[in-house]
């Protein structure tokens, strides 16, 4: 009970970015001191800080998606053939919602019949070309910024879907943060995905590496494949191959058309 509490709290506090104490104790019918308990162990959660008075979502620095979108575009396009060659019939798989990963089925071919789960508006248009792709979507409200659907629930998540891989996105990477998204409202999708993935694929182009943002949703050794543009240095290439992470490199001099 505590737990579920924990998370409809949670999903209080990110729907109005603050929240006063005596509030959450007024609408969720507990005691000060129940709230007080609950709110320290819900700031153990990145998204969250203590304020004055209550709690509030940390800042969001989140780049729009339109912007994001022009940067790097063949790096993107190639990546994500890299990550379209991946797939096998029949494979039920995940593509998370960005700038790169929108590209994929793009690249799959016609003939190849899987299953995807998504949260990804792009992603869903670009399915409706493809006569062999059934699609689940996941969330239930529309994000304008992030051409995503969030709001999804996490438990519910958990026990109805087995993915056989994860196609995931990032805004930064790095060794010692690992791997880092800017939305505050996507990170549980995430990281239950990873959970739920059998293997995880990140698509992330030079770009985005060595840069650090406001949450790490996981850490980078849970990866089985790394594919990008950059051509990675001596401390990568360690960290690889003591994490059993194989790295595909995407060309962007390859036919990407």
């Amino acid at each position: 009970m505590k737990e579920k509490r924990s998370q409809l709290m949670k999903h209080y506090i990110l729907d109005r970015h603050f929240v006063s104490l005596k509030e959450l104790e007024r609408h969720f019918n507990v005691s000060m001191n129940t709230v007080r308990r609950d709110i320290n162990q819900i700031i153990e959660d990145a998204r969250f800080q203590k304020v004055y008075g209550g709690i509030s979502v940390k800042k969001n620095p989140l780049v729009s998606f339109q912007n994001r979108n022009i940067e790097n575009k063949r790096a993107k396009q190639a990546i994500a053939k890299e990550a379209a060659s991946l797939i096998k019939p029949h494979d039920l798989i995940y593509i998370d919602s960005g700038t790169t990963t929108k590209y994929i089925l793009d690249y799959l071919p016609d003939d190849v019949q899987v299953s995807v789960i998504t949260n990804s508006l792009d992603v869903i248009l670009t399915s409706e070309t493809k006569k062999n792709v059934s699609v689940f979507l996941i969330g239930h409200i529309y994000r304008k910024d992030t051409r995503s659907f969030v709001g999804a629930d996490v438990n519910d998540l958990s026990t109805r879907y087995n993915v056989d891989k994860a196609f995931m996105a990032a805004t930064a990477v790095s060794i010692q943060n690992g791997i880092m998204n800017s939305d505050v409202i996507e990170y549980d999708i995430k990281k239950t995905i990873l959970n739920k993935a059998n293997s995880i694929y990140l698509l992330a182009d030079k770009s985005k590496f060595d840069r650090s943002t406001l949450l790490t949703y996981a850490d980078l050794d849970i990866l089985d494949v790394i594919i990008s543009d950059k051509l990675f240095n001596i401390d990568y290439q360690n960290y690889f191959q003591a994490h059993q992470i194989k790295s595909i490199y995407a060309n962007i001099n390859d036919n990407i058309e």
